[in-house]
């Protein structure tokens, strides 16, 4: 075997860990993988929107940011952002979530509620895709199940941990887990214009 062969080889062994973390996924949720040994603790303190996946209703739209912190060991939440209530009448709005643990350390039911009673309410399946906990973090909730174990009614977070977003790279590793959860290319960016402080 020449040496650009064995070099080749050993490149494409080196990388094959990294691409198998991000298997192309059938879409079936029970299949979806999440972050091992997710450390809630860690994951506390701010973190800035960064892109979503709406569903249906009416949610935070902009300017979103969220304060976690451990109450008695539960994570709670409390998220604020900008949200058109009315077509003149758009508002700094706060929402409120517990994040009730599992046996799985990164998949809560997140009982969440808004603080103007327009805003969503319910107890859904959250679930911490990926985060290295200093940078970014995607989540993940399916709210509706089809029979074939896919999704009917889903939604998604990206967070930064800074306002400023995420960097090329880190987007990069983002944009490999939003493909593994079915949502590639539908997230809307969110718009961070120092509003809701």
């Amino acid at each position: 075997m020449t040496m650009s062969r064995r070099t080749a080889l050993a490149l494409l062994l080196a990388l094959f860990p990294i691409s198998s973390c991000f298997a192309k996924s059938d879409c079936v949720v029970d299949n979806f993988q999440v972050k091992d040994n997710f450390n809630k603790t860690r994951y506390t303190g701010k973190w800035y929107g960064f892109a979503k996946k709406d569903p249906q209703g009416l949610f935070l739209e902009s300017n979103i940011h969220a304060d976690f912190r451990i109450e008695n060991g539960t994570m709670i939440a409390k998220a604020i952002g900008l949200v058109t209530l009315l077509p003149e009448w758009i508002v700094c709005a706060e929402m409120m979530g517990t994040f009730n643990d599992t046996a799985n350390p990164a998949k809560f039911k997140l009982k969440y509620w808004g603080a103007a009673e327009h805003l969503q309410k319910g107890n859904d399946d959250h679930w911490i895709v990926d985060t290295d906990y200093d940078n970014y973090a995607i989540t993940y909730t399916c709210r509706k199940l089809y029979e074939n174990g896919t999704c009917a009614d889903s939604y998604s977070f990206v967070f930064s941990r800074s306002p400023d977003g995420l960097t090329y790279d880190t987007q990069r590793i983002v944009r490999k887990w939003q493909e593994h959860i079915c949502l590639a290319y539908k997230y809307k960016r969110i718009l961070q214009t120092d509003s809701c402080l």
